[in-house]
């Protein structure tokens, strides 16, 4: 099959890889439909992960070709979903709502890497979720929305806490950042201001129910936010980058007792403790626990209630993935579907 693979910093290839096969009873085999580029992709193609010939992509929706014997919950034929990290869905941190942190959790991009033609997903039963049928054309960039990005920002926006009567800002334009300002809208926020200093985000952002755009960063940014809630800071903020300034700026625009959904991958962010201390901000986050919310989102999706496969503004065949990450590694795109 075809996949792709990053050699090096910089260096995406599209390349043959072995068809993946059935290893444990509880695998699965997907046709994928349709896989993306995720802006965590970006860390290594930039050179801040280490990368050497590594197998892409974490994000998938597809059809089911094979099962292993011991799978239940998905047969062969179904249209699935799927989280980017695999999960039984019945341990007891499973149980309590954090499938990211299963006790036999692993990567997909470590285990399968799905910017490929097929995919194993270990643990089907607990990580892929099926479709009601076989979806419209349409509706397939909203379901790989779900996979990870959409999932992501709707995790950050429950652990900010975002819902009726908060005000909720939102760090970080990327596709991350505009699903969590669609899933604060969807929570009820009263007011969701977003930090973007591209008007094609801000547009998008605006559309998906941001109410106040804040152009400015750092402490120019926490002041503006300041500025628009009283002197007192947002009640909820979503942190959707993972540097020192998203973070810092992050938690100052938070008022105190108010709550951080913090979802982006940190690279080099160092906490000050006694700042934080007499900040009196909650902070919660981590590697979302997509597989939680899959169920109702697929819904909503289906129901056409919301539409986030509009965050995907570049299409491109999975030949062409190299132009797909440069395109979002230069901002020209804010990130790239890739059909199979």
């Amino acid at each position: 099959m075809r996949g792709v693979v990053m050699h090096s910093p910089g260096d995406v290839q599209v390349e043959d890889r072995p068809d993946p096969e059935i290893i444990e009873p509880t695998d699965a085999v997907i046709k994928i439909s349709a896989t993306c580029i995720c802006g965590s992709d970006l860390w290594p193609f930039r050179g801040v992960e280490p990368v050497d010939h590594l197998a892409m992509g974490h994000e998938y929706v597809g059809v089911v070709e094979r099962i292993g014997d011991a799978v239940r919950n998905v047969k062969v034929g179904d249209f699935v979903v799927g989280s980017f990290v695999t999960s039984d869905n019945t341990c007891e941190i499973c149980r309590a709502g954090y499938q990211s942190q299963c006790v036999h959790a692993a990567f997909v991009s470590v285990e399968s890497g799905t910017q490929a033609e097929r995919a194993r997903i270990a643990n089907a039963d607990g990580t892929l979720v099926a479709t009601p049928g076989r979806p419209d054309a349409d509706l397939i960039p909203s379901l790989l929305a779900a996979s990870d990005v959409l999932g992501t920002g709707w995790f950050a926006a429950v652990a900010a806490e975002a819902g009726p009567g908060k005000t909720v800002a939102v760090v970080g334009d990327g596709a991350v950042g505009l699903m969590g300002v669609l899933a604060a809208e969807q929570l009820g926020a009263e007011r969701i201001i977003a930090m973007s200093r591209h008007a094609d985000r801000q547009a998008l952002a605006r559309e998906y129910g941001a109410t106040d755009i804040v152009e400015e960063r750092g402490d120019e940014g926490v002041a503006k936010i300041k500025e628009l809630t009283n002197g007192l800071g947002a009640h909820s903020v979503i942190e959707a980058v993972g540097t020192q300034e998203s973070m810092m700026q992050a938690i100052r625009a938070t008022r105190p007792g108010g709550h951080i959904g913090f979802v982006g991958v940190s690279h080099g962010v160092e906490l000050p403790g006694q700042e934080l201390f007499f900040s009196g901000v909650h902070l919660h986050g981590g590697p979302a626990p997509v597989r939680r919310f899959l169920p109702d989102l697929v819904q909503l999706i289906w129901d056409r209630k919301i539409d986030p496969g509009k965050v995907f503004d570049l299409t491109l065949p999975i030949e062409r993935a190299a132009e797909g990450y440069r395109a979002m590694d230069e901002r020209r795109a804010v990130k790239v579907l890739l059909t199979v």
